[in-house]
């Protein structure tokens, strides 16, 4: 049963990985560019949360409602902007609801900034060197980092789940086990949902519809759709965009599990890579299939770190620990994080081109 709980647990790690691998694989895909900013995007997301909770939030003075100290002095009372805007009832169901209309202002605001970035910065590198696109977008990270901890400093800040996103859910008695058996916290169950909703729409998009039809035609063979008179720079700013949306809300649904620091794109960009380069440089299948596996692999492997038996080598860690050096301790107290690593060095030595790499692919 442990390991299942384990398995579980992995679900929402995976799903974040696949989220934030699948924009980067898709930009790839279509553009051939190296997104080194893509990290940030998924920070921009949840901070995209954390200004409409603050702006909700705001307090105001309400005029019409007064406080009486002991010596008869009036004293307007202060109430939250959204109590104030919408009422007392309607108000407190905004401030509640705070999530999802952060996910709502979040997609045109992401979408907003893939198309400034794809029109303003990135449209000049499609043909240049994987390192000139690195070092670019790279430096476009650290300046949209530094902006975010100017503006919002640097200590995490919480962004509170809505009242029926809180707690556990039983998800034992859903399979029929005794009731306590398989516990999830309920905002991690919703992330995975929202994830996999996603997931499978953009699947649905690209593989069904003309305009996805168009864009793969594009990924082939660029010059021969541009000769068909179609705009296909057109449909690839709109793929960047859409990548922007995906990595924007991944980041405004995960605020309420992992509070929103100004480093946490940088934290997420490596993750997403190794994903990417796990699964296949340009395959959107790869990128989400290795995103599912590294993250379940990172929580099967916590057990271990947690001295939880797993196998016995929970217990013999912690038999050692003690006469181990203090490094050597940290560093396999940290073996959930290690794995990915060692995954992706056994996989590239396997397969170079990644679980579902196409050939030719960054191999020039």
């Amino acid at each position: 049963m442990e390991i299942i709980q384990q398995l579980v647990n992995g679900l929402d790690k995976g799903t974040a990985y696949a989220l934030i691998a699948l924009g980067l694989s898709l930009i790839f895909g279509t553009l051939g560019v190296v997104n080194f900013a893509h990290g940030a995007l998924f920070m921009i997301g949840m901070f995209v949360a954390v200004t409409i909770q603050q702006v909700l939030n705001i307090p105001v003075e309400d005029p019409t409602q007064v406080v009486k100290d002991f010596l008869g002095n009036e004293t307007p009372v202060v109430l939250p902007l959204a109590e104030k805007v919408f009422g007392p009832d309607m108000g407190a169901a905004v401030l509640n609801n705070g999530l999802w209309i952060s996910l709502l202002v979040s997609i045109p605001v992401m979408a907003g900034i893939g198309v400034a970035m794809d029109r303003w910065l990135i449209r000049f590198f499609y043909r240049r060197p994987h390192v000139e696109q690195i070092l670019v977008t790279f430096g476009l990270a650290i300046v949209l980092q530094e902006l975010i901890k100017i503006i919002f400093g640097g200590n995490t800040i919480e962004v509170v789940a809505p009242d029926y996103m809180k707690g556990i859910t039983d998800l034992g008695a859903w399979i029929g086990l005794e009731a306590g058996a398989l516990v999830y916290p309920t905002r991690r169950i919703v992330f995975v949902i929202f994830g996999l909703l996603v997931l499978a729409s953009t699947f649905s998009f690209i593989q069904f519809t003309r305009f996805g039809m168009v864009v793969r035609a594009g990924m082939q063979d660029r010059e021969m759709v541009d000769l068909l008179g179609i705009n296909i720079q057109r449909r690839f700013t709109i793929i960047f965009a859409l990548g922007a949306v995906i990595a924007g809300t991944a980041g405004v649904m995960y605020s309420t599990i992992e509070k929103p620091v100004y480093f946490v794109g940088m934290n997420y960009l490596v993750l997403s890579f190794i994903v990417v380069v796990v699964g296949g440089m340009g395959s959107l299948t790869g990128a989400v299939a290795a995103g599912f596996l590294l993250g379940v692999l990172s929580s099967l492997s916590a057990l271990w770190a947690q001295g939880s038996g797993y196998f016995g080598l929970g217990a013999v860690f912690d038999g050692m620990a003690s006469i181990l050096p203090a490094y050597l301790v940290q560093v396999f107290g940290k073996i959930d994080q290690l794995v990915i690593y060692v995954v992706a060095i056994i996989v590239l030595l396997v397969r170079p081109r990644g679980l579902l790499g196409r050939r030719g692919i960054m191999e020039d």
